[in-house]
């Protein structure tokens, strides 16, 4: 048996005791794995600081570099996490559905972990810690497998973790890390069907494309976000321009940055000159058709790469559109599905956007940067699914279930 299967059978063993664990005795865990954290917070940041300079050594973007970093107060915040996710109430054994049979029998449907979740993902090692945590919480065994740039930082936070999981009387391998040396940890654990009940990837499209076509593991399928605001003819230009530079620059290397803005010409008079001038005074590089250019000497011409692009930087596609339904075209061609945001004063147009485009989710005067598990209140999230079956969005705790049916009966038969 391989080093990953060994580790994934493991977790099965420790699912079972977990799946049976009451929420005090998983809080007690959580709590513990978060003031571990802060107290070994130093240790961290210092295997963190190996990780850094090896990026910055490999010539990795300043945009990746601060996706890896560890700071104490990012420490702090991933504990935050776990604190958050222990006030939360506990999906396990929340009744669904539930009846009396005209024969008398009782059915519920009641949630349930999925049993051990594989999650594969890139850069941040903060997501280290939200995974193990929310996974512990809806009851499941993590098998984690970071990327190799963040190995040092990743196994320094498990370490922790372990040993706080193990200190509450809970099976330590319930969390786990897997080699990131080499991608043959990534492929078997892809392979382990049986063991392993679900994968889900977190990164770029060419990871999660990866998975998805080579798994025989079911996939749960997160992230990339080509996320764009339209500008409708009818926007107040002040909410539109907080809106699109927030949803652009509030945090650059997130999935729920945008990453194009659609304005209608109608009012591209008006706003463009607005957002172009406080982009980039931002820093952002403009890649924008040639109507869009005609605003800007600075504005870099856009190719058809441009349109689909998840730029995880200082940059941004702008298109000038001449009704709705074009920047709805627009949208549909080049989306993800992640998030779309639209900046109008007419409800009729807002209904009629939020019916018609294809995303995980919508957002109406507001930021594509409220996409996120925190900003939602589900806590610390597994990602944002943006598929269409069994959970779709920010992933919380009953995301992270499944459901069986219960039948109670008195002797029942059936004839």
């Amino acid at each position: 048996m391989t080093t990953v299967l060994k580790q994934a059978a493991d977790a099965r063993v420790a699912s079972i005791d977990l799946a049976a664990a009451t929420r005090a005795e998983k809080d007690r865990a959580l709590l513990l794995m978060a003031d571990r954290l802060v107290e070994r917070a130093e240790d961290i940041v210092a295997a963190n600081a190996v990780d850094v300079n090896n990026a910055r050594d490999a010539g990795q973007t300043e945009a990746m570099i601060d996706r890896l970093t560890l700071t104490p107060a990012r420490v702090e915040a991933m504990a935050d996490g776990l604190r958050q996710l222990a006030a939360l109430p506990d999906p396990v054994g929340d009744v669904v559905r539930g009846s009396t049979l005209a024969n008398g029998l009782e059915l519920r449907q009641v949630r349930v972990p999925f049993g051990v979740v594989g999650i594969i993902y890139e850069g941040r090692p903060n997501v280290t810690a939200d995974a193990a945590g929310i996974c512990l919480k809806s009851g499941n065994a993590a098998l984690l497998r970071g990327s190799g740039s963040a190995f040092s930082s990743n196994a320094a936070i498990v370490a922790v973790l372990r040993k706080a999981v193990a200190d509450t009387g809970l099976p330590a391998d319930t969390i786990q890390l897997l080699d990131a040396t080499t991608r043959d940890s990534v492929k078997e654990l892809m392979r382990a069907r049986g063991l392993v009940d679900v994968l889900i990837p977190r990164g770029g499209s060419s990871l999660i494309r990866t998975v998805v076509e080579e798994s025989t593991v079911p996939v749960i399928e997160t992230g990339v976000g080509n996320c764009h605001v339209y500008v409708d003819q009818s926007a107040d230009l002040e909410k539109a321009l907080a809106v699109t530079v927030n949803s652009k620059t509030q945090r650059l290397s997130t999935c729920n940055t945008a990453e194009s803005l659609l304005v209608h010409a109608d009012i591209a008079d008006s706003f463009l000159p607005l957002v172009l001038e406080e982009l980039a005074l931002k820093g952002v590089t403009v890649h924008g058709d040639p109507r869009v250019a005609n605003y800007s000497d600075d504005v870099v011409p856009a190719t058809e790469d441009d349109w689909g692009r998840e730029y995880l930087s200082a940059d941004i596609a702008v298109a000038i559109v001449d009704s709705m339904d074009d920047a709805l075209d627009h949208i549909r061609r080049y989306g993800t599905g992640h998030t779309e945001a639209i900046v109008s004063e007419s409800a009729t147009t807002n209904r009629r956007f939020a019916a018609r485009v294809d995303a995980a989710a919508v957002m109406i005067n507001a930021s594509t940067r409220f996409t996120d598990g925190g900003e939602f209140g589900f806590g610390a999230e597994i990602g944002i699914s943006t598929q269409k079956l069994h959970a779709r969005g920010p992933m919380g705790l009953p995301e992270l279930t499944s459901t069986k049916y219960i039948v109670s009966g008195n002797g029942h038969t059936r004839g």
